[in-house]
């Protein structure tokens, strides 16, 4: 039964060579988080390495000067969209002096990429470098100060390509997941070798049923009700991705799945391998009563320089750090940008 209950929250959670830009104005506010006054947006669309374009939401402060400024990729959580988290860490980052792009991952949101809903640990960090391309390719971005921020899945995913791409200089990693950890070993690496096995030839069966019925069959999500014998983390992500508090209508998380067949490639291509060898700045940040603070805990304990920090955040859950003001330390983070981004 336990073990059936770790497959069951993975599948919760499995829930740069082009230039060419456009760009068009935005006309509604569909963000999850109040629109600020002090910061204009606009949609914006680049392609990634394997020719998939990416759909933005670029935030430049309204009293921008002529000179080039510092610019951040942001992007996550794992299954959420531009229009959530990913874009009030923009905007906020956006008031505070510097260019921000909240950006949809590949296969997901306003981005392209088919089949819809699918994951890739290749892939997703791939994006974060196309979203560097774009950025440096600006002329209002000065392409020698450019960092990023992942949130939750996409923490791992942003460590993984700053241990790629030198031309991020700063990294930070919000309440973080490693989503190929996750998926090969379950939570706190409970599931052992034989668990695994019989886990990939259940996903490699579905593999054949896909094919035969030209679909892909999706994972399971987050419950449309809770019966209250849910974990709290479980809870927590409901009471933001299924309330007016966090729902978008794009979003994985609110009310779509992962392809089920996604956990193959996150099970078998592990994250992280070089994060050693980063010698740009990262900050890994994670609340102090997260469930999943044990992967920004040894996330960071790879991590060599003094250019490198840890911190934990007092009485703070993984969710909080998606949208909680009094929680996510917006000027530590400026902080560490201006420090790093010069």
């Amino acid at each position: 039964m336990f073990k059936n209950f770790i497959f069951f929250l993975i599948a919760i959670m499995l829930t740069v060579g082009g230039t060419t830009m456009s760009m068009a104005k935005n006309t509604d506010w569909d963000k999850t988080f109040k629109k600020s006054d002090k910061v204009n947006v606009q949609k914006v669309n680049f392609k990634n390495r394997y020719g998939i374009t990416i759909a933005g939401d670029l935030y430049t402060p309204k009293d921008k000067s002529d000179s080039k400024l510092p610019a951040i990729a942001v992007a996550g959580p794992f299954g959420a969209v531009k229009e959530q988290a990913s874009g009030l860490y923009a905007q906020t980052m956006a008031e505070r002096g510097f260019i921000t792009l909240a950006f949809d991952p590949s296969y997901t949101g306003e981005s392209g990429g088919e089949p819809r809903n699918v994951s890739s640990p290749d892939i997703n960090t791939e994006d974060f470098s196309a979203a560097v391309d774009y950025l440096s390719n600006r002329p209002d971005v000065d392409p020698e100060k450019i960092g990023i921020i992942g949130i939750c899945g996409f923490g791992g995913f942003g460590i993984n390509a700053a241990a790629m791409d030198t031309r991020i200089k700063a990294t930070v990693a919000s309440t973080m997941y490693d989503m190929t950890r996750v998926s090969a070993r379950g939570y706190f690496d409970s599931m052992d070798e034989k668990a695994r096995y019989e886990l990939k030839q259940n996903l490699n069966k579905q593999r054949t049923e896909d094919f035969k019925k030209g679909s892909y069959a999706p994972a399971a999500g987050l419950p449309e009700k809770l019966t209250g014998e849910e974990p709290q983390f479980v809870k927590d992500y409901y009471d933001y991705y299924k309330t007016e508090r966090g729902f978008h209508k794009r979003s994985i998380n609110s009310n779509r799945n992962w392809n089920m067949t996604s956990t193959l490639s996150l099970i078998n291509m592990p994250i992280l391998q070089y994060s050693d060898e980063i010698q740009s700045a990262v900050l890994v940040m994670h609340g102090e009563k997260a469930h999943s603070r044990y992967f920004s805990e040894d996330a960071f304990k790879k991590l060599k320089g003094d250019n490198k920090e840890l911190l934990i955040i007092p009485d703070a859950s993984h969710v909080d750090l998606y949208d909680n003001l009094d929680k996510i330390p917006f000027d530590k983070l400026e902080t560490f940008f201006r420090t790093y981004l010069k």
